[in-house]
């Protein structure tokens, strides 16, 4: 199958070229960037020197995307600017896994409260979000368009949603807070993300309306059956990659460690890429780094009431491109663990 990536010489879309050329069953065929058009693979990402194929970056031309004979497109792009190729690209018929924002919130005021004006509406009932392990397996059949889940919101969702549905925890007092990577918000020169302020220092950002909110509060109502509200306080931390949350919820009357730990094997028994880890374990970024997986973990605090839920993943492949491949390899048939094991 030839495959091709839209936006390939970001953060996101070098890791994606990496996972996509080592990957048994489908061709990279196509890398796009309107920057660096013209130039080779290997140039632009000298980590791939030797094995690039020969790849030269191409112009990101949607009409010419179209009429290719790629049978998937990945729009590894910034948010507004994926949806424009998203169009053409569907009504071409090829397959598109979107990794920006674009199409993961369906519905259309919730999304214009957060980011603006939508910029392809009509696309919105037909796009599909997919957590491949909360997603009801239908999308597999139904979609054109699938929206693959933002870093810190795979990181609360994974978590949550088996312990909603199985009433051990409650819905109200959610409090969580994550840290990220500085290579979450893309490849830009900006002086908060500068080597001499982010070393040695971390801090708050988007407190009370940070963009990924809205995704996470409708991702849980939809997948729980009830409104949810979270108190979410994302975090700057000095590393390159990876994602911590700490989650402090109350537990539910009569629910117990044993409970929830019950809650979490029943949902992910047999899902490869989601390790539950033993009483007393806490995840760790380090372990997760370069991997598809989500570590989680959690303790009782008899004394507040409280379970504490911690959760590590590296926000390049989990939080983006590990799990885009991961859900091209569910759509199109191919074992789930193919390219990522």
């Amino acid at each position: 199958m030839k495959v091709g990536i839209v936006g390939a010489s970001g953060y996101s879309g070098e890791v994606l070229v990496k996972l996509l050329l080592a990957h048994p069953q489908v061709q990279l065929a196509a890398v796009t960037s309107r920057s660096q058009a013209g130039k080779r693979l290997a140039a632009v990402i000298p980590a791939l020197r030797g094995v690039d194929r020969g790849l030269q970056f191409t112009d990101s031309d949607a009409a010419a995307l179209a009429a290719s004979d790629l049978d998937l497109l990945f729009l590894a792009l910034p948010h507004g600017a994926a949806a424009a190729y998203a169009r053409v690209l569907v009504a071409a018929g090829k397959r598109v896994i979107d990794l920006s924002a674009d199409f993961r919130i369906a519905d259309q005021a919730t999304y214009e409260r957060y980011y603006g004006p939508h910029p392809a509406p009509e696309l919105l009932p037909s796009a599909r979000f997919v957590l491949p392990e909360i997603t009801a397996p239908a999308w597999r059949t139904e979609a054109r368009l699938v929206a693959a889940p933002g870093c810190y919101p795979t990181s609360i969702l994974v978590p949550l949603v088996p312990l909603l549905r199985a009433g051990v925890i409650a819905r109200q007092h959610i409090v969580v807070n994550s840290y990220s990577g500085v290579s979450g918000a893309g490849r830009k020169a900006e002086e908060m993300y500068l080597f001499a302020e982010r070393a040695e220092s971390i801090k708050a950002y988007g407190l009370v309306k940070h963009r990924h909110l809205a995704e996470i509060e409708e991702q849980l109502a939809l997948h729980t059956g009830a409104p949810t509200v979270i108190q979410f306080n994302p975090h700057l931390a000095p590393m390159r990659r990876g994602i911590a949350t700490t989650i402090t919820v109350p537990a539910a009357p009569g629910a117990d460690l044993p409970a929830l730990q019950a809650a979490w094997q029943a949902a992910y028994a047999g899902r490869p890429f989601v390790q539950l880890l033993a009483t007393g374990e806490t995840p760790d970024t380090a372990h997760v780094v370069g991997t598809n997986r989500v570590d989680l973990a959690a303790a009782h605090d008899p004394r507040t009431g409280n379970f504490v839920l911690t959760v590590a993943e590296d926000n390049l492949m989990k939080g983006a491109s590990g799990q885009a491949v991961q859900i091209m390899n569910l759509w199109c048939g191919f074992p789930e663990t193919a390219g990522l094991a």
